[in-house]
């Protein structure tokens, strides 16, 4: 593990009054550095130990500058707090404290309260059009959304995973201030800010850190976006961790949900992340930290980390819902029933079992509480890595599919949504870059041939059927459109359900503990919990197009069942075909103060 002596310098630039800004730069494969102002100054920076280069200069903050590398590249600095002209252009000299907050006392809201709604500001017009769409989410019952990445990235379209810029907002969504202005609109609404944040590959348009700090990546590991970035390294671990910082504290995000940290190949740089943001953090205020994780380690989840996305669970709903098994499904198409029962009583669905590949994934999770993972029916991956980017409303029955939205949002699990899923949204939503030229076409392609394992693209000719996601009408065609006339009852539902879970599940949540889940027949289960106030939770559920007999009918009446039925209609001990039962015991005796049940 690296020295964990505080860093000499913090990336990039950094005001010290109203008129002197320090730069500093980690280019240790450089000889010669210097800072190159707009009013055509040329400042040499001051080579320091370790690669640094470092100068004080008069440049107030609005200023635009690059750094000179070697007299032979000038480049934007990588640690921009904003940008001039896209990723090529200029760098601007931030004054994070010049925002005055409006709801500087915001503490956040505690992790078991989350209902998370994932969104992408791109597509929903900026950082302003979000705002104007945050009171319709806080009156269906959504208590945080969840930005997908801000990192400036080349171009004007992008998901933000090919983000070059950590630091810097993307300027086509609005200025920092505006973004902040986002975070403060929905604070005042009691919304807790979610950023997705990458810190396992730079894009690969802008990115100039090869030429000159070739110490950020490792030739020995390699990631599907090429080599890994080397966090062994004091000044690559405190790129990332004073970016996080720089989000939860100047632009008083919430929390972070970090992208694939399974090509993070080094978790001790994910500890180190969590324990720094948790010291840093003001003792009452909630920041949330989330994983994506294909590799199922647990033990983060017990080392600083809030939840993570269960996928496993999704994956086996998703089979359940559409029959596909193709891809990443082949590993659910034996057993989904049997493979949700485990995630709703054991977390993860793989904790150490042998995936489709004949390899070991996972690590026991059963001692994790449920609100440790993350549940949803879709999100931007799971829709967007379809080859047309169709929703669940389009490929499930929409009974069966309004039965698993009952699981989604009345289950422990914390529950996320994706944009427009409320509104059962009939538009795609596409994968889309705006890269040029050579980069262009590989990115075109490289989408297309993801798809050649699949039966339906098997044909080079299909695969030309598949939208380029550099054409302005793909990124259009993902815009949200007002809600269809039907979709009223999809809203009504998803506001109901959410209502119940507040008024009724959520202030229990704390101190939950699953009670085992039973197979019923092939898409068909029983789950039961035991809430923090000792009460029983069970959800009975079949996802099947056949009735199933419960064998142990509960005593209790359901406090919620879908499809609704006149009280007594459904026949004791059975299940309709596409239905869910819940119920709430009231009467369940409390735990002791040891947990135990008496």
């Amino acid at each position: 593990m690296p020295s964990s002596t505080p860093p000499t310098w913090h990336h990039g630039a950094l005001p010290l009054d109203a008129e002197r800004t320090r730069f500093a730069l980690w280019a240790p494969d450089a000889r010669y550095v210097s800072v190159e102002l707009e009013n055509g100054q040329s400042l040499p920076m001051l080579p320091q130990p370790e690669g640094w280069f470092v100068i004080q200069a008069r440049c107030p903050a609005g200023s635009r500058y690059r750094f000179n590398i070697d007299d032979q590249l000038q480049v934007a600095d990588p640690a921009s707090r904003a940008q001039h002209g896209g990723v090529h252009g200029t760098s601007l000299v931030l004054d994070q404290q010049a925002y005055r907050w409006q709801h500087p006392h915001w503490c956040g809201r505690p992790w078991h309260e989350a209902v998370i709604y994932e969104l992408h500001v791109g597509v929903m017009g900026g950082y302003g059009a979000v705002a104007q769409a945050l009171p319709a989410l806080v009156e269906l019952g959504v208590t945080a959304i969840e930005l997908m990445p801000l990192a400036e990235f080349p171009g004007t379209r992008n998901w933000g995973y090919d983000g070059v810029l950590p630091y810097a907002p993307q300027a086509s969504y609005g200025t920092p201030d505006e973004l902040k202005a986002l975070i403060d609109t929905a604070h005042s609404l009691g919304l807790a800010v979610i950023l997705d944040v990458v810190y396992n590959h730079f894009g690969p348009d802008g990115n100039y850190l090869q030429r000159y700090a070739h110490g950020f990546f490792r030739d020995d590991r390699h990631t599907p976006w090429g080599a890994a970035i080397d966090f062994r390294r004091r000044p690559v671990r405190d790129f990332f961790i004073d970016n996080a910082l720089m989000w939860l504290l100047d632009y008083r995000f919430d929390g972070l949900r970090l992208d694939a940290v399974h090509a993070i190949d080094d978790p001790d740089f994910l500890q180190e992340l969590a324990h720094r943001i948790r010291e840093a953090t003001p003792t009452g205020r909630h920041i949330w930290l989330t994983l994506e994780n294909e590799r199922n380690q647990a033990s983060l989840l017990r080392q600083g980390f809030d939840g993570q996305w269960n996928d496993d669970a999704h994956n086996a709903l998703h089979v359940l819902l559409t029959g596909e098994q193709e891809a990443y499904y082949a590993d659910f198409a034996q057993q989904p029933t049997e493979q949700l029962a485990r995630c709703l009583s054991q977390g993860f669905a793989f904790q150490g079992h042998t995936d489709r590949h004949g390899q070991a994934r996972g690590e026991p999770s059963a001692d994790l509480p449920p609100t440790a993972f993350v549940l949803f029916l879709q999100n931007h991956d799971q829709i967007g890595n379809r080859a047309f980017g169709e929703r669940l409303n389009q490929l499930a029955p929409p009974q069966a599919l309004h039965a698993a939205t009952v699981l989604l949002l009345l289950s422990p699990m914390i529950p996320l949504l994706f944009m427009g899923d409320e509104a059962a949204a009939r538009e795609p939503f596409l994968f889309f870059t705006s890269h040029q030229g050579e980069l262009a076409e590989a990115v075109r392609q490289g989408r297309r041939s993801e798809f050649a394992a699949f039966s339906a693209f098997a044909d080079a000719e299909q695969r030309q059927r598949i939208p380029d996601p550099n054409a302005l009408e793909t990124f259009q065609a993902s815009c949200p459109r007002p809600c269809p006339q039907d979709a009223a009852s999809t809203r009504a539902l998803y506001r109901e359900l959410l209502q119940l879970r507040h008024r009724e599940l959520v202030w229990r949540l704390p101190g939950t503990r699953p009670l085992g889940t039973d197979v019923l027949a092939e898409g068909a289960l029983s789950a039961r919990w035991r809430l923090g106030d000792g009460c029983l939770l069970r959800i009975d559920i079949n996802l099947s197009a056949h009735p199933v007999q419960v064998p142990q009918a509960p005593s209790v009446q359901p406090w919620f069942q879908y499809p609704p039925q006149p009280s007594g209609h459904w026949s004791q001990g059975s299940l309709p075909a596409f239905s869910v039962q819940v119920r709430l015991d009231l009467q369940s005796p409390s735990t002791t103060a040891n947990g135990e049940h008496p």
